[in-house]
């Protein structure tokens, strides 16, 4: 056979690898941009659709909930029916779902439309690393695939954030759902073409009706236990029975999956380390992460007084440097120098983002104190993502796929949602002291954005301890 009957097959199956892994991370992309997109057009949504300032926070907390809830039990109905199928029903659904975002008219529409976006968000998100891991099984292809995934996990949320902005101050926030629809309908056309159908282990090896109720109810009480402190009808012996209540669910859950015949999530993946400490470091990772993008907004619009626009663009650093380091330089170090000391390095840049915001003080300067986190954060997150989720995926077999995908999908969603609501919670708290303690309101906000930074900081040093003393070294 010669070089260029060979060439041609090897060319047309590199592009259409190429294709269908766009088609993956496009979706990603929109489930990441949601989870932030809106945040800059809070205040206009609450003008716009009457919410309370407590009922304002479901417009996040609606969409986590359902996402971090469903995710595992998505990712094992997609080992059992096989991965396209569900992805195509999670697009779908994620699609209408911002249609009805967009033409919302009340606040109760919205949650449920948000509410139905995490159930579809879930559904694809929770499939889509195994996929990606399918398509590029070589190490060296793998390493760039998932830095383009890392690019869109980690930059997602800058961009939802500049073009959430853009978006509020020139056409509405409606466009922030509503441009979801004609991005979602082409993505599910080439998704059909493109994806490779693959065979499920068959639904007679059985989904575990009981353990997906147990972990979705106690996934998803025990984000709402955490989203609904800084309520302030929040009660502390509620939120004590709470919490107790979704441990027990969980810890049930646990127990079940130990002894059914056809677990959800087969505890066996816990035994390997590798797995369990990577998935430890994504949920500090995006914890701190999510939490950080947050902050960092409101200490814009509320401390140095920038509108929605500027806020959003004020993030543009973040993703520039996260697309370079993830899409170019960090596949090349990651082969070269191995996933762990990657990942050590970005968690040291993240760290130190978080250390320099902590100081911003009340009339701080977008060049000196905001702007280099905002650099630290690209650089940090634009390695250390994509090999936090490579060594997370590594030491699951390929029959483990969906699982581990949803496992690790759960652990960034999770992480997510708790530490958005811890950070958010402990900056409401210090503030509150501040002003009865007699401070200005500026000074209040900032001393109270200063203590969620010290905490977001705090689980980024803890996930780099167990990066340098549980993660094994390889290249």
């Amino acid at each position: 056979m010669t070089n260029d009957l060979v060439q041609q097959p090897l060319s047309t199956a590199t592009a259409h690898r190429a294709k269908a892994l766009a088609v993956l991370c496009v979706m990603q992309l929109m489930i990441i941009l949601d989870g932030t997109v809106v945040t800059v057009a809070l205040p206009t949504i609450q003008g716009d659709l009457g919410f309370s300032q407590a009922g304002l926070a479901w417009v996040m907390n609606s969409y986590l909930i359902a996402f971090a809830g469903l995710l595992l039990l998505a990712g094992r109905i997609g080992d059992l029916i096989g991965s396209k199928s569900v992805f195509l029903a999670g697009l779908a659904v994620f699609t209408a779902a911002s249609l009805l975002c967009g033409l919302a008219t009340s606040a109760e529409l919205l949650i449920a439309g948000r509410f139905l976006q995490g159930i579809g968000g879930a559904l694809a998100s929770a499939v889509i690393l195994g996929m990606i891991v399918g398509l590029y099984p070589a190490p060296g292809e793998q390493a760039r695939a998932l830095g383009v995934y890392g690019f869109t996990s980690a930059s997602g949320a800058s961009i939802g954030l500049i073009l959430g902005g853009v978006i509020t101050q020139t056409v509405g926030w409606h466009w922030s759902f509503l441009i979801n629809v004609p991005i979602g309908a082409a993505s599910l056309y080439f998704a059909v073409r493109l994806l490779a159908r693959t065979k499920g282990l068959g639904l007679g090896r059985g989904a575990d009706v009981v353990g997906a109720v147990l972990v979705t109810a106690g996934l998803s009480l025990s984000v709402y236990t955490i989203v609904q402190t800084a309520e302030p009808t929040a009660k502390l012996p509620r939120t004590i029975v709470l919490a107790i209540v979704s441990v027990l669910l969980l810890a049930a859950f646990v127990l079940r999956q130990a002894r059914a015949a056809q677990p959800l999530l087969s505890l066996h993946i816990f035994r390997k380390r590798q797995v369990t400490v990577s998935n430890l470091i994504v949920v500090l990772l995006f914890a701190a992460g999510f939490g950080f993008q947050f902050m960092t907004a409101l200490y814009l619009q509320r401390v140095l007084g920038y509108d929605s626009l500027q806020t959003g663009l004020a993030f543009l650093p973040a993703p520039i440097v996260g697309a370079v380091m993830s899409l170019s330089v960090g596949p090349r170090l990651t082969v070269r120098f191995g996933s762990r000391t990657i990942l050590l390095a970005g968690l040291a840049a993240f760290l130190g983002a978080q250390l320099i915001l902590s100081q911003a003080p009340v009339g701080g300067s977008y060049l000196l104190n905001v702007a280099p986190a905002l650099l630290l954060v690209g650089l940090g997150t634009g390695v250390g993502i994509p090999a936090a989720i490579m060594l997370a995926m590594s030491g699951a077999d390929a029959a483990d796929a969906g699982l581990a995908s949803g496992l690790n999908n759960t652990a960034q969603q999770a992480g997510a949602a708790v530490g958005t609501a811890v950070l958010a919670t402990l900056a409401a708290s210090r503030s509150a002291v501040r002003v009865n303690e007699g401070a200005v309101q500026a000074a209040a906000l900032r001393d109270g954005y200063s203590i969620a930074f010290l905490a977001a900081a705090g689980f980024v040093l803890l996930a780099l301890l167990l990066a340098a003393t549980l993660l094994k070294a390889r290249r």
